[in-house]
């Protein structure tokens, strides 16, 4: 019933927030980022989202140019445009990245009927598939509009990444024909803003050397898990599935500081894991996360509260902090 609700749930959650974004309703936590380093960081997902046979390639600009940005989306945003690219390419497959910084003056505004004199980071996103002719052009970030095949897609992904640079007071142009690829060029205002306080915020992100178990059936999020807590100190027990999180946390559960579990898994969900783990340790610590949002999972009673709860797509620093949280909170003695 569980994985019923869920499952039949997800397919609202992300048309939602698909809308939200296209109509600017959607919060957005803009913070100083340079465009590099949110390049950089989301550049190993990006190579396990794309075939083995597509070559990535990534040129940075020398000096990184600073945004102020929500993170999240500016990944979200090249994560759907990658995704495109992917499903676009056959033959010669090569998805270019590169950063700069532009300027937009009156030749720009004159010739695309939009814009505000400044300076701006710059990200365009290359491939070498079939390209897009005009007619197609025309409607490509409408919602709903997709040239995929019927249960290939929403046709939410272009209208998603549109509605995202509009709320962050940017601007996206396209150059594509038939047959030689397409460049979507994305402009996002530059801030002149002290880098360090930002770095500041980053060193402080919290260690340690506890070990995690991490139950996650998609094996991008599983890998990059690992990595995120192996980069800040933790030892790291994957599973893929419900079955795998049981008899690991069976055979290591003396170790095991915390366990991660999602909430949908295959051969065993989420709580079925919960019950059978805690059934071994009734102290087990647990952080449930989920692609749905979080009232969808506390209504339907899967989970009991929100402290030991996230949603995807999860930040690093959110994982680490709550993840810091419910270690320390077990460690503490009891008043």
């Amino acid at each position: 019933y569980v994985d019923h609700v869920l499952s039949s749930a997800k397919r609202a959650v992300n048309l939602t927030n698909s809308l939200l974004a296209f109509s600017r309703k959607q919060a957005v936590n803009l913070e100083p980022n340079g465009i590099n380093e949110i390049i950089t960081g989301v550049q190993k997902l990006l190579e396990r989202l794309l075939h083995e046979d597509i070559e990535l390639r990534v040129q940075l600009c020398p000096k990184d140019v600073t945004i102020m940005a929500d993170r999240t989306q500016i990944e979200q945003i090249l994560m759907n445009l990658s995704t495109n690219a992917r499903d676009a390419m056959t033959k010669t497959r090569i998805l270019t990245i590169t950063t700069g910084q532009a300027s937009i003056d009156r030749a720009f505004i004159g010739k695309h009927g939009y814009g505000r004199v400044g300076t701006y980071a710059r990200l365009s996103v290359t491939d070498t598939g079939h390209g897009i002719d005009d007619k197609v052009k025309e409607h490509i970030f409408e919602p709903f509009f997709t040239t995929k095949e019927e249960g290939k897609g929403t046709g939410l992904g272009l209208s998603t990444v549109y509605g995202i640079v509009k709320q962050h007071d940017g601007y996206i142009t396209v150059d594509s024909e038939p047959g030689k690829g397409t460049t979507f060029h994305l402009y996002f205002p530059s801030v002149r803003v002290k880098r360090e306080k930002a770095r500041q915020i980053e060193a402080k992100m919290p260690s340690g050397t506890e070990t995690i178990l991490v139950a996650e059936d998609d094996t991008v999020t599983l890998e990059l898990m690992k990595e995120i807590l192996g980069e800040y100190g933790y030892t790291v027990i994957g599973a893929a599935d419900g079955e795998e999180a049981v008899r690991s946390f069976a055979q290591h559960r003396h170790k095991i500081g915390l366990v991660i579990i999602d909430v949908i898994m295959p051969k065993k969900n989420g709580m079925e894991v919960y019950a059978e783990i805690s059934a071994l340790d009734p102290a087990v610590n647990v952080l449930f996360i989920s692609g749905h949002a979080h009232d969808i999972v506390l209504d339907k009673g899967i989970i009991a509260g929100r402290s030991n709860f996230l949603s995807k797509p999860i930040t690093p620093d959110l994982l680490l902090d709550r993840l810091r949280t419910l270690l320390d909170k077990k460690a503490r003695p009891a008043p």
